[in-house]
């Protein structure tokens, strides 16, 4: 009879279980008296560290934090220029004086006269316009160029047409529905903006940079167009550039802009290479345009010139004489057509 000996086979995961825990796997009850043990301990959160990744630096999950929700970034759409909000907090500047201006006059120069048909010329300045106004108002998906709504008018010499441009394209931007225009004469040496539009003489910007106590009303003339305001050079004075480039002028400027959001001032400046407050003027404004006479403005006068403009970070070039078009254009000619 072979002897037969019982081989001890190893515990089942059931009676491992239960001398770990303390079960009976049968009744599936302690096999020990629980009320004995000491009460459990709070559990700690942990810090815990995931497997690093080969390639990549280890992470640490972190326990985790109340925190408000992430924002989602879009693409940036067009607001209105916050100089707006700060114009409604303070009452608008209103002139003292009146003025009309002299339609036949400017009729006889070639110029915009308000209240006539449309022209050439007022076509060529609407299209002028929509460009400055597309740099500050932050639309066709531009950004809001800052301090846009202050527009210089330059040229690097005398006789290249700047007065003109400028004149011209305040009274087109007068009657826009959304805007209010400020013409200023900074030409202190040779003002002529006054003696375009027809209108007399009085204080203006030096006398308001020289008294601060001066009313600045008493600096301004409210024409016959409701849109469009003038402030004249005023009286000269031997520090001319010095007073331009002093905190003085920028915070009028920001005077004259405050009670009307939708306020464009037009700058008059002297020419770039014949006097010094033009560098100067170019630091208070968002935009500059440089009018360049055609046929006549060297193109090293007009580098020179653009070089010392170097303070208002947006510069365009407006070509002014142009005999005639490359493709025939003739802006204007529509509007008095009989047929469509």
């Amino acid at each position: 009879m072979n002897d037969q000996r019982k081989v001890k086979r190893p515990p089942s995961l059931l009676e491992r279980a239960a001398d770990m825990f303390g079960l009976d796997p049968a009744a599936n009850a302690p096999t020990i008296d629980v009320s004995s043990l000491p009460p459990e301990a709070p559990k700690k959160a942990k810090k815990v560290k995931a497997e690093p990744v080969i390639g990549t630096p280890s992470i640490e999950i972190l326990d985790p934090v109340v925190e408000a929700a992430p924002t989602v970034e879009m693409a940036p759409t067009p607001k209105p220029s916050p100089r707006k909000d700060v114009a409604k907090a303070a009452p608008a500047v209103v002139p003292a004086r009146q003025g009309t201006i002299d339609r036949a006059r400017l009729a006889s120069r070639g110029m915009i006269v308000p209240g006539t048909p449309v022209t050439g010329i007022s076509e060529e300045y609407r299209i002028v316009k929509r460009e400055l106004i597309r740099n500050f108002g932050g639309v066709a998906n531009r950004p809001i160029l800052p301090r846009g709504h202050r527009v210089l008018i330059a040229s690097a010499n005398p006789g290249e047409g700047k007065t003109f441009s400028a004149v011209n394209l305040a009274l087109s931007l007068a009657v826009e529905a959304d805007h209010d225009v400020l013409l200023i004469d900074a030409d202190i040496a040779k003002p002529s903006v006054l003696e375009a539009l027809g209108l007399d003489d009085g204080p203006g910007l030096m006398d308001a940079l020289a008294d601060a106590h001066l009313p600045l009303g008493d600096c301004l003339i409210q024409t016959d167009i409701p849109g469009l305001k003038v402030m004249p050079a005023g009286t000269g004075h031997m520090h001319d550039t010095e007073l331009l480039a002093s905190a003085r002028t920028d915070a009028l400027l920001a005077q004259l802009e405050q009670g009307v959001p939708g306020r464009i001032l037009i700058i008059d400046s002297p020419p770039v290479l014949a006097a010094s407050p033009a560098a100067v003027l170019a630091g208070h404004v968002g935009q500059t345009i440089m009018v360049v006479r055609a046929d006549e403005t060297l193109e090293s006068a007009l580098r020179d010139a653009i070089g010392l403009m170097g303070a208002c970070p947006h510069i365009q070039l407006l070509l002014n004489g142009v005999k005639y078009s490359p493709g025939g254009r003739r802006f204007g000619t529509y509007y008095g057509q009989g047929g469509a």
